[in-house]
């Protein structure tokens, strides 16, 4: 990302939350948390009006009396989640967490933008962009993610068709999903074929929609438990060259596919 957006905001005073969530301290939501909760200063001074402004150019904007300051650009991060690490930066029951697999002492502002449970593998984003991870989260971009599954007995053609056609949870409608076998050759099967055993079978399920233990839901709802699954895309990126529990910095060309999808973009 060019340093063009950065210095034009340099000059424009912006509320403060806002400020916060650029500078990759944490996301809007977080960020006015943080205000509230008395951390931030300006000048010296605690700000908690969430309609405070700030310019970045000449105020010196504190959280916990660390500077915090407008990067020269944000950065952005994949990594391959693996199994028995929850989807947090700190955990007070001391499970492993996914903080410690990716660089936070070089670049303190990361967070990973939404979740995988605790045995799901796969790809998991990391962003210092507070602004980008919003969008990224809300529910008007209806970012694609798949899923290979691997789940007890085989699904069949009714099964299927309720997935595509769109099931009820507890929690209300799912959309319709995209479903497909995958067979053991297929190399997307690697990821969970490890630990498959007799009477299971794989699947794949691309979803837009980011519910809680959705996939595990759905597939359950069918009659499918999921013995182990793993997310092999999100959006417009695809897990490659990065070995589980190793991250990697996105190319140019992912990090502007992943922001132009955030704005809509083709």
């Amino acid at each position: 990302m060019s340093s063009e957006p950065h210095q034009q905001e340099r000059i424009v005073p912006m509320r403060v939350q806002k400020f916060l969530a650029r500078a990759g301290v944490a996301s809007r939501r977080g960020s006015e948390n943080l205000m509230t909760a008395g951390r931030v200063r300006v000048n010296g001074q605690v700000v908690i009006e969430l309609g405070s402004k700030v310019d970045p150019l000449v105020d010196v904007v504190t959280v916990d009396g660390r500077e915090v300051r407008l990067a020269d650009g944000s950065v952005y991060l994949m990594l391959n989640k693996p199994a028995g690490y929850v989807t947090t930066m700190r955990d007070p029951g001391g499970r492993p967490c996914v903080a410690s697999l990716v660089p936070t002492s070089t670049y303190p502002g990361l967070f990973p933008v939404g979740r995988l449970d605790r045995d799901t593998t796969g790809l998991l984003l990391f962003t210092t962009d507070g602004e980008a991870a919003q969008r990224l989260l809300h529910p008007s971009f209806e970012k694609d993610k798949h899923y290979v599954a691997l789940i007890e007995g085989r699904l069949g053609a009714s099964e299927r068709r309720q997935l595509e056609q769109g099931i009820t949870l507890d929690d209300g409608p799912c959309a319709p999903a995209r479903v497909e076998l995958i067979g053991p050759d297929d190399p997307r099967a690697v990821s969970v074929a490890r630990r498959s055993a007799v009477g299971t079978s794989i699947v794949g399920l691309t979803i837009h929609e980011g519910r809680k233990h959705q996939v595990k839901r759905m597939l359950s709802a069918v009659g499918h438990e999921v013995l182990a699954l793993h997310r092999d895309t999100f959006g417009p990126l695809r897990l490659s060259g990065v070995r589980p529990g190793e991250w990697r910095m996105l190319t140019e060309a992912e990090r502007k596919a992943l922001l132009g999808a955030t704005r809509g973009e083709r």
